[in-house]
Formats: structure tokens, sequence, C-alpha cells
């Protein structure tokens, strides 16, 4: 082959790799941001809407990644757990409800205090809840004893509560760290950026949080300011709490991924799967 010859080789192979480059990172671009889904249930009652394996592959095709992983009872967490899904970063945490009824009395039930005891024995618990609490409710000797528990054990709480109710729960223990379920619901931006001020161990969840959206999907001022402000203190959830968040799963990641994607690209990393990832330590 003539010298000219080997430089044409040489130059077409260059031209190759860089079509081969830029295609790689289109396909890249074009992937959707992975997902963290940081309040997730697999409830058994008496069994599952979706098997294991279905519920697996859900995650797959949607590019969820992570899940903070709970049930009623905690039956459906020790399935997930049992199945050592391949490419699925797992979180557990105990859920303190048997059935559901536990919901309006786990608070000043010590039953639920040996409950959560005697699963942390599994050895592989990150943090209690979620559970619902609400107002003065959470003045109660068991609470104090859950929070002070989830503290000596380095353990997070997931906690569906009010501000007032949260204001509680850090009072009974300042180093308590706080996943707040649901960011308050409707709770004025201003509220939710006060909580975050004060307590810098207190993170908002947001499914079916109002407000962040507007017409036409637009992300709304208030919240992209605030996402802007605290970009390191959010994160995503299903809240698969019934059936029917099971067959709409698709669509409540990509209502996400529709206003994560008018967000700066390392705000929306950060609420998408960063945050989890700085929480609860690298996947597994």
């Amino acid at each position: 082959m003539t010298t000219f010859g080997r430089a044409s080789r040489f130059i077409a192979l260059l031209i190759a790799f860089a079509w081969v480059g830029g295609t790689i990172d289109r396909a890249n671009a074009d992937e959707p941001i992975e997902i963290f889904d940081a309040h997730l249930h697999y409830n058994w009652e008496p069994k599952p809407h979706f098997g294991v394996d279905e519920v697996l592959a859900l995650f797959k095709k949607h590019r969820v990644t992570g899940i903070l992983a709970t049930s009623r009872p905690n039956t459906g967490t020790h399935a997930l757990m049992d199945a050592k899904p391949q490419g699925l970063w797992l979180v557990p945490f105990i859920r303190p409800y048997r059935v559901r009824a536990d919901i309006q009395s786990w608070f000043g039930d010590p039953f639920i205090f040996d409950l959560v005891q005697d699963e942390f024995k599994r050895g592989y618990y990150r943090g209690i809840g979620e559970f619902h609490i609400s107002g003065k409710a959470a003045d109660t000797e068991w609470v104090k004893k859950t929070v002070d528990f989830a503290v000596e054990h380095d353990l997070y709480l997931h906690a569906h509560a009010d501000d007032v109710a949260v204001e509680i729960l850090m009072r009974h223990n300042p180093r308590a760290r706080i996943i707040w379920a649901h960011t308050g619901f409707g709770l004025s931006t201003d509220r939710v950026a006060e909580m975050l001020s004060k307590y810098s161990k207190l993170w908002g969840e947001l499914s079916y949080r109002g407000g962040i959206v507007g017409g036409g999907g637009k992300l709304t001022d208030e919240w992209r300011a605030l996402f802007e402000r605290y970009p390191d203190r959010f994160l995503l959830g299903s809240d698969t709490w019934i059936n029917q968040r099971w067959e709409s799963y698709g669509e409540i990641i990509a209502e996400y991924r529709a206003w994560l994607a008018q967000l700066p690209p390392k705000v929306a990393a950060q609420i998408a799967h960063g945050n989890a990832r700085a929480l609860f330590g690298p996947a597994h």
C-alpha cells in the first residue's frame, strides 16, 4: 500500500470512529435520566398486585435504578431483598405497620416498637417509615423511642407528617435525619424553605406534592427557585400505596422527567438520583 493509500485509510478510520462516537453520545443524550424512587411500597395484603419479577421489569423499563423499599407488612421488602436484583439499588426501610389500621395507632402502641426492633435484627435496614403522624400526636413516648432508636442505629426516618409533627420529631432528638414524605403536600413554598433552612437534616420527598407545575406542565417560578436554592434537599417518589399507582407507574415517572428537563442539568440529576446516593452511600 502506498503512503497516500495508508494516509487515506487512516483518515477514513478517524471519520468512522468519530461517527460511532457521535452516535454513542447521541444515544446517551437520548437516554432518559435515571431515577431513584424514594417512596416505594411493595405491599402484601395478602399478596402483591405484581409479582417480584414484574415489578423488577417495570423498574428496568422506566430506568428506575434505585428504590427506597418498604411494604406493609414488611414481607414485601423481604421478598425484594431476597431477589438480589442486578442493576437495582435497594435501600430497605422498616415499615412500622402490620395492617393498614396501624396507621391510626402505631404512635401509642408498644408492640410496634417491638416490631421495629425485631425487624432491625435482619441487619440490612437503612431507615424507619414511611409512617404517618400529625400535629401533637408526634409528642408521645413511643414516637420519641422510635426517633431515638433511629438516631442510635444511624437510621433515617421517613415521615408522612405536617410541619408541626416534623418540628416535634426534631425536638425529640436534634440528630434525627428525616425524609419528609410529600414535603407538606400543599404547604407554601415559603414555609418549606423555612423548614429546610431551620433543619439541615431534613429532605423533602415530592410524591403528591402540589404546586410544582402549572398550566401545560411548566415548572412554577416558586418551585424552580426552591430547587435551585436547595438542590441537595429533594428526592422523588412514586408512592405506590394502592394498585392504581402501580398501573400508572410509567406515567408518574414520566411526569417527573418532564419538569426535571426544565431545570439546569446538574440540579435535575441531583434531584433525580444524586441526592439519594449522597444520603444512602454508594449502590451495592
